[in-house]
């Protein structure tokens, strides 16, 4: 099948039958290929899971050899909203394309992504009409916590990771939509990783398989 989104797809070892999905968006610049990193130690304790990484839908406009989910270089938080949002169809469509190839609902597809994938991440778990498995984000924030407060309809689980030293996405974000789940009672479980700037270390990719693990 062709795919809306380019992507990287690693299949589960020795051909195991596929039960469960990983989507892994990766950050501002980046591309699925970088995120794809963290299936080479996940794999090997997800079995039967397939893991599936898009390329996003728009050259990056400050790395041009790498994607952008949306486009940062306006700082106009409407226009980010929009770009956004257009970001989300985008990325419903590529999820139904996921479902229908691999015979898999979305409660048995867990969202995983860093900076702005987390972002989209959370978006599409959270606003969906079926609850997906879990949600799993790495040094994101929410993008517009009114958007999403009048759009949200399921409480997927969720963790997320940040470094206490991030220079790009401020750690307070990550209070904040702790805040957020809260209050919208939403299953939320958070790490502040010490000495972290903004990547995604063994220890934060660690406790992340462990959640998969217990929600899979």
């Amino acid at each position: 099948m062709t795919f809306c989104l380019d992507t990287i797809i690693v299949k589960p070892l020795n051909n195991a039958k596929i039960l469960n999905a990983v989507v892994l968006l990766h950050g501002y610049g980046g591309d699925g290929k970088d995120i794809s990193i963290l299936t080479l130690n996940w794999k090997r304790h997800l079995p039967n899971t397939v893991f599936i990484c898009p390329n996003a839908p728009e050259k990056c406009e400050i790395n041009p050899n790498g994607f952008q989910w949306f486009d940062l270089t306006k700082d106009d938080t409407d226009y980010i909203l929009q770009e956004s949002l257009k970001a989300e169809k985008k990325l419903n469509l590529f999820i139904n394309e996921i479902k229908k190839e691999f015979n898999l609902e979305k409660n048995k597809i867990c969202l995983s992504g860093f900076s702005q994938g987390c972002m989209m991440s959370i978006n599409i778990g959270l606003v969906s009409e079926e609850k997906y498995n879990c949600i799993v984000g790495f040094s994101g924030k929410i993008i517009n916590q009114e958007d999403l407060k009048n759009r949200k309809k399921v409480s997927t689980s969720t963790l997320l990771v940040h470094g206490d030293s991030d220079q790009i996405v401020s750690p307070n974000f990550l209070l904040e939509a702790k805040d957020f789940f809260i209050r919208n009672n939403i299953e939320i479980d958070t790490h502040l990783i010490k000495n972290c700037d903004h990547h995604i270390p063994i220890e934060a990719s660690s406790i992340a398989l462990n959640y998969i693990l217990k929600k899979i």
